[in-house]
């Protein structure tokens, strides 16, 4: 009869492995060569005995996408698009003049959601990959990836944000049906719920409140926020009354979004406590031959003004009063303004010097209160003329309040103040007012950005200190300007005074400018439905 063999633990094998034979000897002596004899045994004996699991349910069948399929040409352009974002990347160095396709693919998709195609079924799992890593790419991609991709992300951990971050592809019952909709509000994924309310709130916005109210104090405070945050679609005078009790919330975060959702709404109770508020401290100085503007500060913070929201204490570097004084002007319905400084327009106001230099603090509100109240009149007036510098506006210096300021701006307007402004300032100052310029950009707005480019070139600049912008025109310059660009692609002459080699790398940007242009024509030709 055999003997039969019982190998040392593993565990035991793997201790003597890391400490050595000599420290640890195995089991049975031997030193390194008894060691792998008995791990070698031990292996075997697993795998003889290694039994088969049992098959586990198959899941349900992916469902329907009716959407027609990508033409092939585009098909195949997404999957060298996909392909392209995991390659390896480069040193770091130049560019060269190939179009970098992985910042393409944001427009590709947007493109073809445009068209309504369906995503094809083998280039889901890469798909999905690029929005895990991407997140500037999901609501596009999950979009574009539709039931069929979230069904796929319940298969794979990995893709367990398409799941938790929209609700694109996943079917809300009918919002006319109170128990279908209470069952998902009760048992759904938060994004789901997300989307319920948006859906019951576009049909009937005072049922979507009540809906909330369900579970509004049994709610977390993040999910508190967001669920407020989500009545800015819409936001009107229903919404008051469910406003003001969240003006009561344990969480300072939800209180501070109920007020600014609250001074959004002129009408509001909330809207006029605080205009009389700010009326108290900003009024129209009628001494001395030159209109004015004075300002006294508030003096404390009392319990009402924190009951609306006003976050008595201040960030660091901040006083006090100047604290307050913003966070009650910036919800201040505008239109008090012109009553209180005798029916003068936005743009006479905002001209005003300000005394005892609250001018700073004063515009900066305004220019809150505009972006929040969504009004073009303040917001041209607080920009001013595209021509004088930032440092001297009539609102604020700081770009990217500005940049909140022209996207009130209707989208021919938006780009022509840019243009204008790129015109006289140059490039440096520009990149974030790019940023919410409508693309493809308009004719005038694009033509000034390249202009400054070639000025900046012929003025031998560093070109890599415009690689912000350069990449920006890359994808949103209008693809028809492929051939007017192609002039620039040479090499000129540089200036005695360039910096060495700048040409060549100006000549590559240009080239892979029009190359990209020329390529991302090719793609909207691709999408078009044969």
């Amino acid at each position: 009869m055999p003997r039969t063999v019982t190998p040392a633990p593993w565990e035991e094998l793997v201790t003597s492995a890391l400490l050595g034979t000599d420290r640890r000897p195995a089991e049975g002596g031997g030193g390194p060569g008894g060691l792998l004899d008995a791990a070698a045994l031990h292996t075997v004996q697993r795998r003889a005995g290694l039994l088969p699991a049992s098959a586990a349910a198959r899941p349900e069948p992916a469902p329907a996408d009716p959407r027609p399929p990508l033409p092939p040409a585009a098909r195949h352009r997404l999957a060298q698009l996909l392909a392209d974002r995991s390659a390896p990347g480069g040193s770091g160095g130049r560019r060269g003049t190939a179009p970098d396709l992985t910042e393409l693919i944001p427009q590709w998709l947007a493109t073809a959601n445009l068209h309504g195609y369906r995503a094809p079924a083998a280039l889901l799992p890469p798909l999905l990959d690029a929005a895990r890593s991407r997140t500037d790419l999901r609501p596009q991609a999950l979009a574009f990836a539709g039931p069929r991709g979230l069904w796929l992300a319940g298969l794979n951990p990995e893709w367990k944000f398409a799941l938790r971050g929209s609700s694109g592809g996943s079917l809300l019952p009918d919002v006319t049906e109170p128990e279908a909709v209470g069952r998902l509000w009760e048992e759904g994924l938060f994004a789901e719920r997300v989307a319920l309310l948006g859906a019951v709130r576009a049909h009937d916005p005072a049922e979507a409140l009540a809906l909330l109210a369900t579970t509004w104090t049994t709610e977390r405070a993040e999910d508190r926020l967001m669920f407020l945050d989500s009545l800015r679609t819409g936001l009107s005078g229903v919404d008051e009354t469910f406003l003001e009790q969240a003006l009561s919330d344990r969480s300072r975060n939800v209180r501070s979004t109920a007020a600014e959702l609250l001074s959004a709404l002129p009408e509001s109770a909330f809207a006029e406590r605080m205009a009389g508020r700010a009326m108290s401290c900003v009024s129209p100085d009628l001494h001395g031959d030159e209109a004015s503007v004075a300002v006294e500060a508030p003096h404390e913070c009392d319990a009402s003004m924190e009951r609306d929201g006003v976050v008595a204490v201040p960030p660091s570097g901040r006083g006090e009063r100047s604290w307050w004084l913003g966070q009650l002007v910036e919800s201040t319905p505008l239109a008090t303004w012109s009553a209180r400084f005798g029916g003068r327009a936005a743009q006479e106001i905002v001209g005003q010097p300000v005394a005892d230099g609250w001018a700073e603090e004063l515009h900066a509100a305004w220019c809150r209160a505009a972006v929040r109240q969504r009004d073009p009149e303040w917001a041209r007036a607080l920009l001013g003329a595209p021509s004088v510098p930032p440092s001297n506006g009539p609102g604020t210096a700081s770009l990217a309040e500005r940049s909140k300021l022209l996207a009130i701006l209707p989208a021919a307007e938006r780009a022509e103040w840019v243009a204008d402004f790129i015109a006289a300032h140059g490039l440096s100052e520009a990149f974030q007012l790019l940023g919410v310029c409508p693309t493809p950009w308009a004719e005038p707005l694009g033509r000034s950005v390249v202009d400054a480019l070639d000025i900046a070139r012929d003025a031998g600049s560093y070109p890599w200190s415009f690689s912000g912008v350069m990449g920006l025109a890359e994808r949103c310059l209008n693809p028809a300007e492929a051939d007017r660009l192609a002039v620039l692609t040479t090499t000129p002459d540089e200036p005695e005074d360039a910096s060495p080699g700048a040409n060549g790398y100006w000549s590559e940007a240009f080239q892979r400018l029009v190359s990209t242009l020329r390529l991302r024509s090719a793609m909207d030709l691709e999408l078009i439905p044969g």
